[in-house]
């Protein structure tokens, strides 16, 4: 029975298997037969074949009686058109699992892949604002950088080749089956790549508790996962083999994806896609660049968005209990904008983008940025106009 006081009714979703620390990838045998599949196809990229990862993954699977393939094709930011060759490997080897190994780039082509392998079609009939429940191959992510939250989100995200349009996919049917979370897989990450991807997740964060969308459960694990990257996203981009802050940084990151996958990422993400989209700019960075100036434009729209980024203040340790929620939604913004200083995240122009290039396209990727729905779930839901305004100020 239900009562005008009684909380409202929310959903929920997540990985049904999550193997977490250091050497957890032992374990993908294991997760493999609880899933019942024995031909897996590991989807990755070139690079992850050349370091000896993706046989290392394949070699595990074989111990535990499977019979492997790998489809290495993936590219940064996946395309339509890349998503091609990835289903004839599906069903060249009669595949009936996929591993999703490496960045947010193979692990959105192995979600996207394992659904278009069972309902056909195009991935544009998937894109936004339509909701995924559509049966598909189990899919088994593992994270090799700690950012993208993609290893438990019911999103994937594929640009169309012949538009450039960056499509948002979502629903249940994109939420991987298992993950794998071995901090060990990313300990030799690049500091920029540090940077950017960890970035990623506190913007994940952030904006996951900020949405119009946010319920109880995402909040505690976004705060928790805005604590646990101020204390240790420096320290793993200064020393990449501080082993506790590359673990602290996975957990965060996919408690970071677990949070925005069930209440929405917002303004940042909704700019953010175009940015890649049109520019070859990597998600990390790309959010990277809008965050300071979206978060400005964002907390003081009304008393009830300005508690809300005061709470990641104080949680970042930007603001104290005692300090007002406008001095701590303030002092949130300051400190963002100091995090990404200190990580030197260049603006559009340091990037090298064409300031011409960049200003007639605005329009476009301001219209692309509300057609996506993430700006709807932000605290202060923009027009057209304002967010152009927003792409020409963080240019320089």
């Amino acid at each position: 029975m239900s009562s005008a006081t009684t909380e409202a009714v929310f959903t929920f979703a997540q990985p049904r298997d999550l193997r977490v620390g250091g050497g957890a990838l032992a374990r993908i045998g294991e997760v493999m037969t609880a899933i019942g599949a024995t031909r897996p196809l590991i989807v990755t990229d070139a690079f992850l074949v050349s370091t000896g990862l993706a046989e290392q993954t394949a070699a595990l699977l074989r111990e535990a009686g499977c019979t492997p393939s790998v489809f290495s094709g993936t590219i940064p930011d996946p395309t339509t058109d890349s998503l091609v060759k990835g289903l004839e490997a599906i069903r060249a080897d009669d595949s009936d699992a996929l591993v999703g190994l490496g960045g947010g780039s193979p692990m959105d082509t192995a979600k996207a892949l394992a659904l278009l392998s069972v309902q056909g079609g195009r991935m544009s009939d998937y894109k936004a604002p339509r909701q995924n429940t559509a049966v598909t191959l189990p899919v088994v992510a593992v994270p090799t950088t700690a950012g993208s939250g993609s290893e438990a989100t019911q999103f994937t995200i594929i640009t169309d080749s012949g538009s450039d349009e960056k499509m948002l996919c979502t629903g249940r049917s994109f939420l991987p089956t298992a993950a794998i979370i071995d901090f060990e897989l990313t300990m030799s990450m690049p500091s920029r790549l540090t940077a950017d991807t960890g970035i990623d997740a506190l913007t994940h964060a952030v904006e996951a508790y900020v949405s119009k969308r946010a319920n109880p459960l995402s909040d505690a694990l976004a705060l928790t996962a805005i604590s646990t990257i101020a204390d240790n996203l420096r320290r793993a981009v200064d020393n990449g083999d501080d082993r506790p802050a590359r673990a602290a940084m996975m957990r965060a990151a996919t408690q970071a994806g677990i949070a925005f996958s069930n209440s929405s990422v917002a303004l940042v993400h909704g700019m953010s896609r175009p940015i890649g989209a049109h520019f070859h700019v990597a998600h990390g960075l790309s959010n990277a660049m809008l965050f300071p100036a979206v978060t400005a434009f964002s907390a003081f729209s009304d008393t009830a968005a300005t508690a809300r980024y005061a709470d990641c203040a104080r949680a970042f340790g930007a603001a104290t209990a005692g300090d007002s929620d406008d001095t701590a939604a303030g002092a949130l913004v300051e400190a963002i904008r100091r995090l990404c200083g200190d990580l030197e995240v260049p603006t559009p122009h340091e990037f090298g983008i064409d300031e011409a290039h960049w200003n007639r396209l605005i329009p476009l990727m301001a219209e692309q940025a509300l057609a996506s729905g993430s700006p709807a779930n932000n605290p202060r839901v923009p027009s057209a106009e304002e967010i152009a305004q927003l792409y020409t100020q963080i240019y320089r």
